[in-house]
């Protein structure tokens, strides 16, 4: 009986539609029990399918009929072909169905109500979608295959030639959307090395293949570039692979496009079925050999499932297990499962295991990186020790070596091959040898295959491990069943029995030193041995696997139950969660075996490292932290090995740490160490307040006798409290100390206020004011001044200080004067120019009349205020000071052309000489002459140059006139910075012509044609120079001045300057309009001081009528005059008798009068310039007393009294000296 079969595509899988005779069988695969037969077909069933959702399947039978069923077992529709229905296919996303007969095939879906069937070439024998469900492929008894579109359209022919023609009675799509591996070329050859590959990709389906090292040359290069290219296309094509079996006894691959995938498989048997696992990796095949065999998913044969007494009509792989169901002709149906054991081998970081049947994966447990071995055989045994690796095929043992000795190379290559074919439970590989276990027999074969020695045991070959030695002579660990443990050596013959159990062993491993010995015995119980005493040193259950760290001589770990289990030394085991198997250990990392996977797990050895710290074996605990502990774990070693006093373990650790501070303080402890301190009461003192274990520490150090160094650290953690209670009635002075370190503290984190308070109280005044004041809290300076005696000068004058920065000097002064500090008191008041203070100081203490002046001087003169500031240099004493801020006055006066400044300047400074010049009389007695001199010429300069520079002229001609004659005739010796003669000469001329003085004005302007004339006068004074020729040489009588003394009219042009030049008398002008006055010098008497020459004037005597006394007089004189009248007059005025007798000789003879003539004076006649000493005063007499003369009584210029009161009103002060008049002007 024929029969087929189908899974129900659930998660479970708990349905199986089998199809036998004209029935549907569904049972139930968890107890093989039938759930319920389906009639519905007439005749044989040929073929069932079930939809990918598991809502439907579908059968086709021999009576041309599809009956569409629900997985409730419910038949809702049936449709009908020509012919016999031969196979029928879901389409795994649409779940459009294709039923397939001899002569046709038809699509059905749900959402279509009718079938549209298309005709074919020949008789469909197999159908099946490709895993998108996009395409059908349709599988003919001609030998064609047919791939159609979800239309039914054809889009790819294949059709096989030759031997290839024969019927296709199977073919089935690879349900993998992916492929894991490439398909290379070199799959087509029978190659016995197999391929290398290499990644870093922990995924093990994903590792590309690496080919072999490239050659150098340009040749090689361009074939390596074609074949990545063409790999390439491969890839993108072939995400869709077609297994064909025809009854040519062969199987085939194809692509979608058509395109076969390598050669044709010979099977030596007729094909039945054909169909993949789940995820495509494995295909099973049965047919004619009454069996099923599993090949790879690219074709590789690797065993047989399940021989049968029939042919195998149908198999297939229950969804997503390991599963298989077959069908036979005798209606056997048989349920397998499979069991896909790890060969796999492991040393040290390295681990060897196979994939995909026939590759072997290398994995460096360590980095990670891995590298495939493809092998086209299936892999049987895997052994893998230091560079070497040998891998046992169906007839043949390959062995590989690393091309290098790099412990990170990851490039094998093949050593040796020994083509025989071997039977063996267990297989290790050594430098030179490779050894073969077949139950109780270990044999040992050089790897050119000749065995060189066996070895027969008592009993059953359990377990065999190399534990290393070197090349040729390495020692083999063995376990057998009865509980024997032996130790053998390749080049010895002898084994050499370490221990005798009474259970079977089933793991072993040997400790680093080869002390100690660990085996796990068929009770799952780990026992641990010496191996020289044979004792038995402790044992614990629950294990399944084990191994020594091969770092930590006492460290073992073990596995069983889920858990790992960590032992070190004598103390308690250590669990932690873990799944899988333990197999290597090795510092901190565990290698452990899950399934398939091997993983290096990252194991802290916190635990067995605490369990040390707990006995205080400092130097076991380093030990395990080596082999890898967090950092929490190193600085609990390092706090404890201090606490400990272990000094080099706990440096050891803060270095593994980085902490610089425990260093710092471990190696001041050994310095004083080397110097002969011992007390380890005071280190561990100093340990404990290194670790913030204060109250300990401060314990310690009182017990040590050191309490001051806990104060000291009380009082530098702030923890003034705590400082305060353990010196409870301690000494006074510590108190203090401690208050000022509190308010120290209190300062630092910014509580100034605070930190002000306890400064008071310990004190520390000078702090607390320093505080107060740059935080600018004046109330409390005040307070704080205020309470201070007024002994206590340096936090007083603190005190002051912070008042004149905050800008309070009323305070500041205040303080001043309670230290009675006068000195900064003036000083405070000059900085804050308070300048009425300091003078009232300066007045009671005359001692400070420097310090206040002079900087008050510097002030006025600093704010421009230059004349004030001179006064005040002056009045504080500094004449040169004042000297010489006049001198710089009228320079800048001068070069700024303010001319009427620089007379007023120069007068001052005239004034100035004359003060000094009571102790330097000639020099400043020569200044005082020559300064005056200069400020009558600048204060007629400035009228001569108001008028040639400004358009409109304020002054009458007549006055212009006799300015431009007065200055003229000064300047006979050198003309002073700013003067100019152009100007002069330019005014003269014109005025000169204006007022008739043509020879004047003729002689001006030849003058002037001799000087460098300025561009804007130019024009004038050549148009002056011709017009002046058209006027008389002659100048106008009214013009020519007169002397009152000699009555000798003068010339306009006078050589001798501004002199009679018959008497030689000097002229007395008008200061304002410059015109000669009628006033005449006279000189007193030798013996007669100036107040008894004023005295006599005051007096007034009357005058007599005597014509004799009149002429006793004149007989006085040096010359006499007669007067013949007859007619007796009042006598002449004895100040004019001596003015009449003429002057004969060149030089000039001053008036000199007795004590009569001044006697005879009227007060109102005479004119008094009151010089202060060393000058003499000078005396003048009206001589028209009718006609007024007003004296300015502080620079002695004379005015005509109408002028001056003018001036006065104009400028409330007089035009040359600038006094202020306020009363009516003293004449």
């Amino acid at each position: 009986m024929r029969a087929a079969l189908t899974w129900r595509d659930r998660p479970d899988g708990t349905q199986l539609i089998i199809a036998a005779g004209n029935r549907l069988l569904v049972y139930d695969t968890s107890d093989g029990t039938l759930i319920q037969p389906l009639k519905g077909h007439k005749d044989t069933v040929y073929c069932v399918a079930y939809a990918k959702d598991g809502k439907r399947f579908a059968s086709g039978s021999a009576d041309k009929s599809v009956i569409i069923w629900t997985s409730k077992l419910e038949g809702i529709l049936k449709y009908t072909h020509n012919d016999s229905i031969q196979c029928v296919s879901y389409n795994p996303l649409t779940h459009q169905l294709a039923s397939c007969s001899s002569s046709d095939f038809g699509l059905w879906s749900p959402e279509q109500k009718s079938v549209s069937k298309h005709k074919a070439s020949s008789r469909i024998t197999c159908c099946s979608w490709t895993n998108d469900g996009q395409y059908l492929a349709l599988g003919m008894f001609n030998g064609v295959i047919s791939i159609r579109n979800k239309n039914g359209d054809e889009k790819v022919k294949i059709e096989r030639t030759g031997a290839g023609s024969s019927p296709i009675w199977s073919i089935c799509w690879n349900p993998s959307s992916r492929w894991e591996t490439f398909w290379s070329r070199a799959d087509e050859e029978d190659s016995d090395n197999g391929h290398l590959e290499k990644s870093d990709n922990s995924q093990l389906e994903e590792i590309p293949e690496l080919k072999p090292k490239p050659g150098s040359g340009q040749d090689n290069e361009e074939k390596v570039e074609d074949n990545e290219k063409e790999e390439a296309m491969h890839f993108n094509e072939r995400n869709d692979t077609l297994a064909v079996a025809d009854w040519g006894q062969r199987l085939s691959f194809y692509q979608l496009s058509g395109k076969q995938i390598g050669k044709d498989r010979m099977l030596n048997f007729d094909p039945c079925c054909v169909s993949y696992f789940t995820k495509g990796e494995y295909l099973l095949l049965g047919g004619s050999d009454k069996q099923v065999s599993l090949f790879t998913k690219d074709g590789v044969r690797l065993g047989t499932i399940g021989e049968q007494s029939s042919w195998v009509w149908t198999c297939k792989a229950k969804p997503d297990s390991n599963y298989v169901v077959m069908g036979c002709q005798d209606g056997t149906i048989s349920f397998y499962q499979l069991i896909f054991s790890t060969v796999h081998g492991l040393y040290k970081d390295r681990y060897a295991y196979r994939d995909s049947m026939t590759d072997v994966i290398v994995q460096h447990l360590i980095t990670e990186q891995k590298v495939r071995i493809k092998g086209r055989e299936l892999v049987k045994k895997i052994a893998i020790y230091k560079n070497r690796l040998a891998i046992q095929m169906p007839e043949k043992i390959l062995i590989y070596e690393l091309y290098s000795d790099d412990s990170s190379d990851m490039y094998y290559r093949v050593k040796e091959k020994i083509v025989k074919k071997f039977e063996c439970n267990l297989l290790v590989v050594c430098s030179d040898h490779i050894i073969l276990c077949q139950e109780k027999r270990l044999q040992c074969l050089s790897f050119s295959g000749v065995k060189e020695r066996e070895w027969l045991m008592e009993s059953l070959i359990r377990y065999i491990k190399v534990i290393g030695g070197p090349p040729g002579r390495e020692g083999l660990l063995v376990g057998l069943k009865n509980g024997q443990i032996l130790k053998i050596f390749v080049d010895n013959v002898f084994a050499i029995v370490l221990l005798k159990q009474s259970t079977a062993v089933r793991c072993l491993d040997m400790s680093a030193s080869r002390n100690k010995l660990a085996v796990v015995d068929e009770n799952d119980t780990c026992l641990v041995y010496d191996i020289h005493t044979k004792e038995l040193l402790f044992q614990e259950p629950n294990a399944n696997s084990v191994a020594w760290n091969t770092q930590c001589e006492d460290m073992l770990c073990f596995s069983g139950g889920g858990y790992l289990n960590i032992k070190a030394g004598n103390f308690p085991v250590h669990q932690q969660k873990l799944q899988g198997f333990v197999v290597g250990y090795n510092g901190s990392k565990i290698f452990c075996l899950h399934v398939f996977s091997m993983s290096a797990v990252e194991v802290p050895q916190s635990a067995p490292m605490y369990q040390y710290l707990e006995r205080k074996m400092f130097k076991e605990a380093y030990q395990i932290a080596c082999l890898g502990v967090t950092d929490a774990d190193w600085r609990e070693l390092a706090m404890e090995a201090l606490e400990g006093l272990e000094f080099e373990t706990a440096k050891k650790a803060f270095t593994r740490i980085r902490d610089l501070r425990y260093l710092e303080l471990i190696s001041s402890i050994e310095e004083r160490k080397k110097h002969g301190e011992n007390l380890n009461e005071l280190f561990l003192a100093d340990v404990y307040a290194y670790q913030g274990k204060f109250h300990e520490a401060a314990k310690l150090y009182k017990k040590s006798g050191h309490e001051s160094v806990a104060l000291d650290m009380y009082s530098d953690l702030r923890m003034f409290d705590y400082a305060k209670d353990f010196l409870r009635s301690g000494d006074p002075k510590d108190t203090k100390m401690l208050i000022k370190k509190q308010a120290d503290w209190a300062k630092n984190i910014n509580e100034p206020k605070a930190a002000v308070e306890m400064y008071l109280s310990a004190g520390e005044h000078m702090k607390a004011i320093e505080i107060s004041g740059d935080h600018g809290w004046v109330d409390m300076l005040i307070e704080i001044a205020r309470k201070l005696d007024k002994a206590e000068r340096e936090p007083l004058s603190k005190c002051a200080f912070y008042f004149k920065k905050l800008n309070n000097p009323g305070y500041a002064a205040e303080t001043y004067m309670k230290v009675g500090d006068l000195k900064a008191l003036v000083s405070l008041h000059v900085e804050t120019h308070r300048w009425e203070e300091a003078f009232a100081v300066s007045e009671k203490h005359p001692e400070f009349k420097d310090e206040v002046y002079v900087p008050y001087a510097q002030w006025l003169a600093e704010n421009d205020r230059f004349e004030e500031a001179q006064k005040a240099f002056h009045k504080a004493g500094r004449q040169r000071e004042a000297v010489r801020v006049l001198e710089q006055l009228t320079h800048n006066a001068v070069v700024e052309s303010r001319f009427n400044d620089a007379a007023y300047y120069y007068w001052m400074l005239s004034m100035q000489c004359l003060d000094i010049a009571q102790e330097q009389q000639t020099e400043m007695l020569q200044k005082f002459h020559h300064f005056q001199q200069l400020a009558e010429i600048y204060h007629v300069y400035h009228y001569i140059q108001r008028y040639t520079e400004e358009p409109f002229s304020f002054h009458l001609p007549e006055t212009l006139f006799n300015i431009s004659r007065f200055l003229l005739h000064s300047l006979t010796k050198e003309t002073p910075l700013g003067i100019s003669k152009v100007n002069t000469l330019f005014a003269l001329a014109k005025q000169s012509k204006a007022l008739g003085a043509y020879k004047l004005a003729r002689h001006a302007y030849d003058k002037l044609q001799g000087l460098q004339i300025p561009a804007r006068f130019q024009k004038s004074v050549e148009l002056g120079s011709l017009t002046i020729r058209s006027k008389p040489f002659h100048d106008s009588e009214e013009l020519v001045p007169l002397c009152y003394r000699c009555s000798t009219n003068n010339p306009l042009l006078n050589n001798l300057g501004n002199v009679c030049v018959n008497c030689r008398q000097p002229f007395v002008f008008s200061a304002s309009s410059y015109e000669v006055l009628h006033l005449v010098e006279f000189y007193l008497e030798d013996g007669i001081t100036d107040e008894e020459a004023v005295s006599l004037i005051d007096l007034e005597a009357p005058r007599l009528n005597k014509s004799r006394n009149k002429w006793q007089e004149m007989m006085n004189a040096q010359s006499l005059r007669l007067n013949d009248s007859t007619v007796i007059i009042e006598d002449d005025d004895p100040f004019t008798a001596k003015l009449s007798f003429e002057q004969g000789g060149s030089e000039f003879v001053p008036v000199i009068v007795n004590r009569a003539v001044l006697q005879s004076m009227s007060r109102r006649d005479v004119l008094i310039k009151r010089w202060p000493k060393p000058l003499r005063w000078q005396y003048y007499r009206s001589l028209l007393p009718d006609a007024s003369i007003t004296m300015c009584p502080s620079c002695f210029q004379m005015f005509h009294t109408e002028d001056y009161e003018l001036l006065v009103l104009q400028h409330n002060c007089c035009p040359f000296c600038r006094r202020r008049i306020d009363d009516s002007p003293g004449k």
